[in-house]
């Protein structure tokens, strides 16, 4: 393997390595708590919570875990939107010597149960909105539940108790918790730079979800990357109390977990807090701040953004200074409309195994349509997809591998698929990408996702990309799906924007004009919308397991 050669493209104030401090990831709590005490750490819905009362309840909280017998390494549950009584919850988690696990609170019944089982928690921190399907996996599972209501932490709206919400006898609420107890000393916890801090669950290649499990090391360096990569923009002008960020990823997502949550406590910038994507209330916050320094997006939001009508009434472009997107590849078009704008963009590439980051795009000298450069101190191969040993040459397709401080320790409970990704350090990602010649790799697509049709290989991703170049087309995603002759043809669903019409024919000349015919979709479907997952990345599988079980019926 060459050298690090890609570090030539660094933006000027990124370092080829950074020293990681061996701290546990609580520790940027009481960073934040020292330097910046009066500053708001969090804006939720206007009702804002210093980082010095914040450090003051995250303890309480900690403390009133220890008396519940909570011991280092028990696992205890966040099924959470962001708020702040997930942040409350999490860094207490930390401090108690606890094992985040993330959790989607949105999840099925199964979903759930399978993770609660698989770390066994005694503990989850939830909220009344989702308490028809935790109370049944608590009552299966000999689960104690701290529930919370949402607008507990919003003026105004008044404080729920645990009588009101009916709460079973062994449940715990959160405000009474809190409230009950006034510790606010560190917990005497001894901590390992290599302790497991958060499970954060991911799809398996059997379909069955597995727990990565990151450390502290791993959560301490993905921030520190994160942070010394914005600071080349305009970041690095604005004073330390003029920080900003948008916090609607949410935190029991890897990426909005280090990106806002982390990468917040550690720069001590307020986070504007959003439960959900809603554009009215996203553009409402949006309106009455001042600036936000840094909104860690996604395509499909970005898209809704960017294309919205009042953009112009909010003055969109004066207010953001550093767009991020990750958690898939972002069409170029739609990169052009937002550097238009004339907003900072960059885009990277990471997954719940490496902590979010990994490798992504110089924000001042970056190249549009690829996902970047490796991060400091990361090491990435490309490798034939068959054998998974052999590198290939430079702008062959291959699969991403990658090794470094961000790289999980383990799957939770899970040797087998720790043995099939983790090999001598290096993780296989399923990723496939081609590398130029300054070290820029562009994602083809997953693996898994290949089309092959009639002997030929395609990636969903290319034909994606001339789709999104149609100006009638607001979202696409392309799928394989399966063809008695060409063994899998080409699909596209199609979202259109707001008042274009347009006809399967058209689009298909389109494709004629920009890809070899073997490419070329056979099959169009427009639709009102496409599945996305909480984070808002398109699920491309889900739509190809809907086409396969069509095909049975």
């Amino acid at each position: 393997m060459e050298s690090r050669f890609w570090v030539n493209n660094y933006d000027y104030s990124v370092p080829e390595t950074i020293r990681y401090p061996k701290i546990p990831v609580q520790e940027f709590v009481n960073l934040a708590a020292a330097f910046q005490p009066h500053k708001a750490a969090t804006d939720f819905y206007g009702s804002t919570i210093s980082f010095r009362e914040m450090r003051s309840r995250i303890l309480r909280m900690a403390n009133a875990l220890v008396c519940h017998g909570i011991h280092k390494g028990d696992r205890i549950g966040i099924a959470l939107p962001n708020c702040p009584q997930y942040i409350i919850a999490y860094y207490a988690i930390l401090y108690a010597g606890g094992v985040v696990v993330n959790m989607n609170p949105l999840y099925t019944h199964d979903e759930l149960s399978f993770m609660i089982k698989n770390t066994q928690m005694d503990y989850l921190f939830t909220f009344d909105s989702v308490l028809p399907t935790m109370q049944g996996l608590a009552k299966e599972l000999r689960l104690r539940l701290i529930v919370t209501r949402v607008t507990d932490f919003i003026d105004g709206f008044g404080v729920s108790n645990g009588r009101d919400m009916g709460l079973e006898a062994d449940w715990l609420h959160f405000s009474e918790m809190l409230e009950g107890c006034r510790e606010e000393s560190l917990p005497d916890v001894p901590f390992v730079y290599n302790d497991p801090a958060v499970i954060q669950f991911t799809g398996g290649t059997t379909g069955i979800p597995k727990g990565a499990v990151l450390t502290h090391a791993n959560i301490v360096a993905a921030t520190l990357q994160a942070v010394v990569w914005g600071n080349s923009t305009a970041v690095a002008y604005l004073p330390v109390d003029k920080g900003t960020i948008l916090s609607l990823i949410p935190f029991f997502h890897v990426y909005g977990n280090i990106t806002c949550l982390n990468n917040g406590f550690f720069t001590c910038s307020t986070q504007m807090l959003l439960p959900r994507f809603d554009m009215s209330e996203l553009f409402a916050v949006i309106a009455r701040c001042e600036y936000i320094s840094y909104f860690p997006s996604v395509p499909t939001m970005i898209t809704a953004i960017v294309n919205h009508p009042q953009i112009q009434e909010i003055n969109l472009a004066s207010k953001i200074g550093l767009f991020n997107s990750g958690g898939a590849p972002m069409p170029k078009e739609l990169i052009r409309k937002v550097k238009d704008m004339g907003i900072y963009f960059n885009e990277g590439w990471g997954m719940s195994e490496t902590a979010s980051m990994g490798i992504t795009n110089p924000i001042m000298t970056g190249k549009p349509g690829s996902i970047g450069v490796p991060c400091p101190d990361n090491d990435v191969r490309l490798v034939d997809i068959e054998d998974g040993v052999t590198d290939v040459k430079r702008g062959e397709p291959g699969e991403i591998v990658i090794k470094g401080p961000t790289v999980m320790k383990e799957y939770w409970n899970n040797p087998e698929e720790t043995s099939q990704q983790l090999k001598d350090g290096w993780l296989y990602t399923g990723d496939i990408a081609q590398m130029d010649e300054d070290g820029y790799l562009t994602i083809v697509d997953r693996k898994k996702d290949m089309i092959i049709a009639g002997g030929f290989n395609i990636y969903p991703r290319e034909v994606d990309e001339v789709l999104y170049q149609y100006p009638k087309v607001e979202e696409a995603v392309t799928v394989g799906v399966p063809d008695d002759y060409r063994g899998e043809t080409v699909k596209v669903f199609i979202v259109l924007k707001q008042g274009q019409q347009a006809t399967a024919d058209e689009i298909i000349a389109f494709c004629k004009e920009k890809l070899v015919a073997y490419k070329v979709p056979k099959l169009i479907e427009f639709r009102e919308s496409i599945p996305k997952s909480a984070v808002g990345k398109i699920l491309r599988k889900t739509l190809r397991d809907e086409e396969i079980a069509g095909k049975k019926k």
